[in-house]
């Protein structure tokens, strides 16, 4: 079958919560997208998974004022703080205008009509807005059932991004690096229906590949989030930044043998619920004056600090002082514990920390642009600068939209203008495959993910020093080669794309961490 090879307006690459959300601001103002997905559907990332909530409440100066202190409290004010504050004014317009009226999401509600806002771990007030304890997917339904009927929205599905296009990187002549200053020009794509790459050319790329936690043992992340977005945009030259601090969620289901933990929403917590030692008495109070309400990093620290101290696999979480009813309130966690044979309502939960959120990431400004003319980044693979060392609850599902639709009006302003000059598109070859060996052996895969995930958790993980470091940084070196020589010799594939940009973030990951000799936030560094 012979290579595809298309030019758009707007590629969009990524197809969770950011990226509709920006397809859907652009298709309403007038312009074609085209939407890449890694799946047979849209969706299929973290966006849908997020359970707990999206921050509602900060409509007031005095509300906005505590959300920006609870953000920088929680984020050890390491944060941009115009990036804070740009969430904390736009974010119930953007809540209000594409999630409830134009997307539909129905929100739960109190007895009294009410919306019936939580509160959750680093928040001073409840103000967070949830459909039960599955919120991520709501939104995403409503969202994505916009998009598909969307006559300017284009989607195409079972497509994983493999590089981005470049003026001076892919031009055919070296003359155009002299003429004009390099720029994205849309990306290589793999297509994994007819087995061979496409090129698909376009005046603007948006980057919306979400997060990196599948490069972890330990992860609560969907399985393609290898840092796609992160691996692409460093080989381009594009800054990145904060790639050290990597959240860890402090209650995932624990399992002997999963590669995905289900997630054990923080909202419990914000409900009552309290975390026990293995001896079954609550741990939190010793560790900070919040207890079981303190800031994720500071929970997942006093938590490995207990399995460090006890030796015990996991510890447990005590639901029986939540006051609402479990099924109806947290059917997700209730549906996943019942599935590992646990009975919530008699018994405790068994939860370990994992590898949950990336703080960092495409370093991008209040409208989603990035160093690389021609390229945005939102969602999870954006560094925005909101979340600084360490993320407050509830704020991502936030930072997607109000982003998506900042990017979304940027955009919709420069497609109005002239595209990618002839010259460019014109310019830039078709993939051309370097080797054709056929040992894209499913064995050799995992071995190799094996090794990337158990450096990163014991090397790069909740607790990290020089000497761990170093030995990561010497090992990822190693391994990134390697899969560099076997990704040129051998014909690609989807397997081969999620290994080579899954190597390569998580050695830019411990490269990070190297360079940063603090310890802070997410970034705890025993030495």
């Amino acid at each position: 079958m012979s290579i595809q090879r298309r030019h758009v307006s707007v590629l969009i690459i990524g197809s969770g919560l950011a990226g509709c959300t920006a397809a859907l601001t652009l298709a309403d103002e007038g312009h074609d997208v085209l939407l890449l997905s890694h799946h047979a559907t849209l969706g299929g990332g973290n966006s849908e998974l997020a359970q707990g909530g999206i921050i509602y409440k900060a409509d007031t100066p005095d509300d906005s004022h505590a959300l920006e202190k609870d953000i920088l409290v929680a984020g050890h004010d390491y944060n941009y703080r115009k990036a804070v504050r740009w969430l904390c004014h736009q974010g119930p317009d953007c809540v209000e205008k594409m999630l409830i009226k134009r997307a539909g999401v129905v929100f739960d509600r109190a007895e009294d009509g009410s919306y019936d806002l939580t509160r959750e771990g680093g928040h001073s007030a409840p103000r967070i807005l949830h459909r039960a304890d599955c919120t991520g997917l709501a939104l995403m339904q409503a969202l994505t059932a916009q998009v598909l009927i969307h006559p300017r929205v284009t989607c195409l599905y079972n497509r994983s991004a493999i590089d981005l296009l470049t003026s001076h990187h892919h031009a055919k002549t070296s003359q155009l690096r002299y003429e004009v200053h390099n720029r994205c020009l849309g990306a290589y794509v793999f297509n994994e229906e007819s087995g061979e790459p496409e090129t698909i050319l376009a005046d603007w790329t948006v980057l919306a590949t979400g997060g990196v936690g599948q490069v972890f043992l330990h992860s609560t992340n969907a399985q393609h989030c290898v840092g796609a977005g992160v691996s692409m945009a460093f080989r381009a030259g594009v800054d990145l930044a904060n790639l050290e601090f990597m959240q860890f969620h402090p209650t995932s289901l624990f399992e002997e043998h999963s590669t995905r933990r289900a997630l054990i929403t923080e909202a419990m917590r914000g409900e009552g619920a309290r975390l026990l030692d293995h001896t079954g008495d609550p741990f939190m109070p010793r560790h900070d004056p919040r207890g079981d309400l303190a800031p994720r990093d500071i929970v997942a620290k006093a938590m490995l600090e207990e399995m460090l101290h006890s030796g015990s696999p996991c510890l447990f979480l005590d639901v029986s002082r939540v006051r609402q009813d479990l099924a109806t309130r947290f059917p997700t966690v209730c549906e996943a514990c019942r599935q590992a044979g646990i009975d919530i309502s008699q018994e405790p939960i068994p939860v370990v920390p994992a590898a949950h959120y990336f703080c960092g990431g495409v370093l991008t400004d209040l409208r989603g642009r990035t160093s690389l003319r021609g390229l945005y980044a939102i969602g999870e693979c954006a560094c925005t600068g909101l979340h600084g060392a360490n993320r407050l609850a509830s704020t991502s599902l936030l930072e997607a939209v109000v982003w998506g639709v900042s990017c979304g009006r940027d955009l919709a302003r420069l497609a109005a203008g002239p595209g990618i000059p002839r010259q460019l598109v014109n310019a830039v070859p078709d993939w051309r495959h370097e080797g054709n060996e056929q040992h894209d052996d499913p064995a050799l895969v995992a071995q190799d993910w094996a090794n990337i995930r158990n450096t990163m958790w014991n090397y790069v993980g909740i607790s990290r020093s020089r000497t761990r470091l170093r030995r990561a940084f010497e090992d990822m070196r190693d391994l990134v080669r390697h899969i560099h020589d076997f990704y040129k010799r051998t014909r690609i594939s989807r397997r081969l794309v999620d290994l080579f940009h899954g190597s390569q973030t998580a050695y830019v990951i411990t490269q990070a961490a190297m360079r940063n000799t603090c310890s802070l936030g997410c970034h705890y560094r025993v030495d």
